[in-house]
């Protein structure tokens, strides 16, 4: 490839990209040439200016029509769009609440750091959207990932937090060997690392035992990349990584890294197994469809382990954490059913996701570093303290639980009807689905009963840092009005986006 061809690139659909990778390459050298004793909050206020610059620029390309450019490897198509807000809204709330994070266990000298590999984590997952071939969606994948267990670990002088880095970077490394391991089989079956091509290759296959390795290459991608979204029996890693990182960072597991892994599922499961033929026959359904039952399963096991074992904690962050694991059993419900409306219901649950995750982690920043520990009980009285950060978790808790009104209600909604709407209707999992979000209203209410009705061990109130205003109030709006007006975001998903229509055109 020359110079010449490089040019002809269409290279500003990479806009945004180049804005997160320029702001984080900036951060770095500031960070290296300030003095030592220098505050380092304004780099967190440039990265802010950085993503909000980066989500200007992504909307500018709304109109756009489908592009790809260095030979296919990185496409702007609808789907990439919509989910690359997603990645920029939870990323801007995230580092909102790492502006305002109390620095501790020796996090302070390293607060440079964290905002440039912040985001650095942050481009991995938007290249993981937009990519088209393996090999690009690899490097985003550990771009993401290696960040991520850096950030993990931050507080050298926390022994909790040492011992999640590495339960991190150890499973993270099982389930990239796996990964791998079936990525090499899918190649060396079609010849190409081109997904597009994949489908192309995939689709007029009828051999009996390249479908039957086919088959061993999906079980072995599902399986890596279900640690990355923490769902059973994979999930061992989370509870210990959430309770031993800085808030901030759990915030971020939580939402961003989770909304990645779900993106790289759907971007090669569905692009590759959905265009494959199950068996020999003429006009058989994809292999995708005929191994659905085993999505289900894993969603099941998934929704039941995350709510229960939720049920016996009482470490705040470590109940969030089963928590966010029986939301990836939620989504993977919407995965299994593979309906017409499935790329619809993950986006608008994972959107309402952001907002309620972020405003009760930023409820549990600021209850952290004011009792210095990280129990339930020490929301006790909470509301004759703050009356309105009470009511504010509240809300986040009623959305999390899926009462109506609020964001998670119509997030599950979407799903429970997405699995009736599928042929065969998921029968089973609606049902687990329900019990198991009943099961999640002993938990959360159990937050509840702490904040309104028993007595306050402390009567000194808050002082609510500005940033952390900006995200309750926006976690607030954004709970209430997807609760309340869900077409606001539906209609701008079918309106821009074409419901995902041109994912490999």
């Amino acid at each position: 490839m020359d110079f010449a061809q490089l040019l002809e690139f269409k290279w500003s659909i990479m806009t945004p990209e180049f804005i997160i990778l320029g702001v984080a390459t900036l951060l770095s050298l500031l960070d290296l040439f300030m003095p030592g004793k220098t505050d380092r909050k304004i780099l967190g206020w440039i990265a802010v200016a950085g993503i909000a610059a980066a989500t200007v620029s992504l909307a500018g390309l709304v109109g756009e029509e489908t592009t790809s450019i260095l030979y296919d490897t990185f496409r702007l198509d609808s789907f990439a769009k919509a989910f690359k807000f997603i990645l920029l809204i939870g990323s801007l709330f995230v580092l909102l609440l790492a502006i305002s994070y109390d620095k501790k266990d020796g996090l302070a000298e390293f607060t440079g750091e964290f905002y440039y590999l912040f985001l650095t984590a942050l481009l991995g997952a938007m290249f993981m959207s937009s990519s088209g071939d393996l090999i690009t969606l690899f490097v985003g994948l550990e771009l993401l990932s290696i960040s991520s267990y850096i950030l993990a670990g931050m507080q050298k002088k926390n022994l909790k937090s040492n011992e999640s880095a590495m339960k991190y970077v150890i499973n993270g490394g099982i389930s990239t060997a796996i990964t791998l391991f079936g990525m090499s089989y899918i190649y060396g079956l079609t010849g190409t690392t081109n997904i597009k091509g994949m489908a192309s290759v995939l689709s007029a296959l009828y051999d009996s035992q390249q479908i039957y390795l086919l088959g061993l290459a999906f079980f072995m991608l599902l399986v890596g990349l279900s640690f990355k979204l923490a769902s059973a029996p994979f999930h061992m890693w989370a509870p210990d990584v959430y309770q031993g990182a800085p808030t901030p960072v759990t915030a971020f597991l939580s939402v961003v890294s989770k909304t990645a892994g779900f993106i790289i599922i759907i971007r090669i499961l569905v692009a590759v197994f959905g265009s494959t033929p199950s068996s020999m026959e003429q006009g058989s359904a994809p292999l995708l469809i005929h191994l659905q039952d085993y999505i289900g399963f894993l969603a099941g096991v998934t929704m039941i382990v995350g709510n229960v074992v939720a049920l016996r904690q009482t470490n705040i962050k470590r109940m969030f954490a089963y928590s966010s694991i029986a939301h990836a059993g939620y989504i993977l419900v919407a995965f299994t059913s593979m309906g017409y409306f499935t790329f619809d219901a993950i986006w608008f649950y994972l959107l309402a996701y952001v907002f309620m995750n972020i405003g009760a982690f930023a409820v549990i920043q600021l209850i952290g570093a004011k009792t210095g520990s990280e129990e339930i009980a020490d929301f006790a009285g909470l509301y004759r303290r703050a009356p309105i950060l009470a009511i504010t978790m509240a809300v986040m808790i009623l959305s999390l639980a899926g009462f109506p009104g609020t964001a998670g209600f119509i997030g599950k909604l979407n799903i429970f009807m997405g699995a009736f709407a599928g042929e065969p209707a998921h029968y089973v999992l609606a049902s687990i689905m329900i019990a198991t979000t009943v099961v999640s209203y002993f938990y959360y209410f159990g937050i509840m009963t702490q904040m309104f009705f028993r007595p306050a061990a402390d009567s000194s109130k808050f002082n609510i840092p500005v940033a952390l205003v900006v995200v309750l109030i926006g976690s607030v709006i954004g709970t209430v009005l997807l609760g309340i007006a869900p077409n606001i975001a539906l209609d701008f998903l079918h309106d821009n986006f074409n419901q995902f229509k041109d994912f490999l055109q």
